[in-house]
């Protein structure tokens, strides 16, 4: 809590001299309390309630990270800003990883620290207005979708303001976001909540039966036709239909649809007799339909008869504290249906959850938890209970050997299998870069990978980019000449010129690498091999052959 208006800062820092010039830095809007210890900051921490933490890297009895390490497992909320006069990207990294709100390396002036406790209050400022406005407006669920995030809240007031009209839904998103749920939701919330409810894959069906599944078909009207058959469309009257996939309806057919739309009128295979029916329509892709229609692969005609009220599912990795929600709830439920006495995830499991980028969106969060729940026992999820693939890629490796240096052991990792590769070992950490051994073609081969976008693995030895998770957009230039690799969109981001001078003054074949898209890096095969650039050795035995 704020006393008499003005935050309270807990300063920790060893050198006397420095603490004085920080506090009358700070003193004239802060309220300070200085520490000069690890055991001193834990007792403040104790006794007192502060708004900001800065601490430096070094201390007599601990470190910053330490502290940093205790503040956020008992006091997440807390803002740490960590000091020092030794900084290195490594330690940034480590630092912002571990949870810090800002890094600053000495020296430093009074500006630079107000404007870094400035923004960090602001911050704070901003997410308690959104807390606010969370408690009074927003819903953790609305019908059978979980969330609570401001990109759900908004999918709740279209489907809350367009439910009790009769205008066509298109809903868009990634596959697994819930399109169906939202579907549901938006017949509940009608007037139509009490007729029928059908829901139709396109995707699911052969070509040659579509028609049939959605228009009926007499007896004898094709072959195999040993009875009639009411499609879709009829059962639906008086309701909802909604068509799942549509972007893989044929073309031929898309103009019946279209017919059906404008008319509420259409003709069963095999008849000619027009049938009417009332029916809203709600469609959905995870497809860009502007794109389809652009391809001819959707009628431009159709597309504006039910792209009337558009919806677009935000995916899992944009809905910040939904995943843990969505989490909690699929854990109960399949402890439940299973039989087990699942209830909680631990910390770490549930840091994890929060970092992944869940491609498969909530259908592959959902299969993580069953796996989970079906294979192991106890009340809490632990990273040991996680898929192996996942929990191998989260914990270190066996054989590889810590570097004397401090701040490194946390980046040691298997990175898992992948279609392009098999038995990865990290061997090497550089600003940026890490580099590593595989099994590719049937022999090791050191591995060159731009760590910080995650964007490109190349081969060094075989010159070969074997893997990118850049978007198209940013072009493909490897070397000015198309990879052979389809996964490949690389910019121009690496560069080998034949030879020259690297940054460890050696004169070899090297890599020009851009790890942030402004700054360059220069290394060579040989400062990898020696451990001039913070590098982690290996023992060869623990890559598999």
């Amino acid at each position: 809590m704020v006393e008499n208006g003005r935050p309270r800062v807990l300063l920790v820092e060893d050198s006397p001299s420095n603490s004085l010039v920080y506090q009358s830095y700070l003193e004239v809007t802060y309220d300070v309390d200085v520490a000069h210890t690890g055991r001193e900051a834990f007792f403040c921490l104790g006794k007192h309630h502060y708004q900001a933490l800065i601490t430096d890297v070094r201390l007599p009895d601990t470190t910053g990270l330490d502290i940093l390490d205790r503040v956020q497992s008992d006091t997440p909320d807390l803002p740490v800003v960590v000091i020092t006069a030794h900084g290195s990207v490594d330690m940034v990294v480590d630092a912002m990883q571990r949870g810090a709100a800002d890094f600053i390396t000495k020296p430093f002036d009074k500006a630079r620290l107000e404007v870094t406790l400035a923004n960090i209050f602001k911050k704070q400022q901003l997410e308690d207005v959104v807390a606010e406005y969370e408690k009074s407006f927003v819903r953790e669920q609305f019908h059978r979708m979980i969330g609570s995030s401001l990109p759900m809240q908004s999918v709740y007031r279209i489907i809350e303001s367009s439910a009790q009209s009769r205008a066509s839904v298109f809903i868009t998103g990634e596959s697994g976001t819930g399109k169906e749920l939202c579907a549901e939701a938006l017949h509940a919330e009608s007037d139509r909540s009490d007729k029928p409810f059908v829901a139709l894959n396109c995707a699911a069906i052969p070509r040659d039966l579509i028609e049939s599944e959605i228009f009926g078909h007499l007896k004898g009207a094709f072959t195999g036709a040993s009875s009639s058959r009411e499609g879709a469309a009829l059962r639906a009257n008086g309701g909802t239909l909604f068509l799942d996939e549509i972007g893989e309806m044929p073309l031929d057919l898309q103009s019946k649809l279209l017919r059906l739309i404008q008319s509420g009128t259409f003709q069963p295979v095999g008849s000619s007799k027009e049938i009417a029916v009332d029916v809203r329509f709600i469609c959905a892709t995870n497809r860009n339909p502007l794109i389809e229609v652009q391809e001819g692969r959707f009628r431009e005609d159709l597309y504006y008869r039910l792209h009337v009220i558009p919806i677009q599912m935000p995916p899992l990795r944009d809905r910040g504290n939904d995943i843990l929600l969505i989490a909690r709830s699929l854990l109960i439920q399949y402890s439940d249906d299973e039989g087990k006495s699942f209830r909680s995830f631990s910390r770490e499991v549930e840091s994890f959850l929060e970092r992944s980028r869940w491609p498969g969106n909530v259908r592959e969060l959902s299969n993580i938890i069953r796996n989970v729940v079906v294979l192991n026992e106890g009340e809490t999820v632990t990273m040991a209970m996680l898929p192996s693939p996942i929990s191998a890629a989260c914990n270190p490796v066996p054989g590889v050997q810590q570097h004397i240096d401090t701040g490194l052991s946390d980046s040691v990792q298997f990175v898992g299998h992948t279609p392009c590769f098999r038995y990865r070992v990290v061997v090497a950490k550089i600003p940026g870069i890490i580099v590593e051994y595989c099994r590719y073609g049937g022999k090791k081969n050191a591995l060159l990978r731009l760590q910080l976008h995650n964007a490109m693995v190349m081969c060094l030895k075989r010159r070969r980019f074997l893997k990118s998770v850049l978007p198209p957009s940013t072009g493909n230039a490897c070397n000015g000449k198309r990879c052979r690799f389809p996964t490949c969109n690389l910019g121009c981001i690496l560069r080998r010129p034949e030879r020259r001078w690297c940054e460890d003054g050696v004169v070899a074949p090297i890599f020009l690498i851009n790890n942030d898209f402004n700054s360059w890096h220069v290394i060579c095969l040989g400062c990898i091999r020696r451990q001039k650039t913070r590098l982690l050795a290996i023992d060869d035995s623990s890559v598999e052959h």
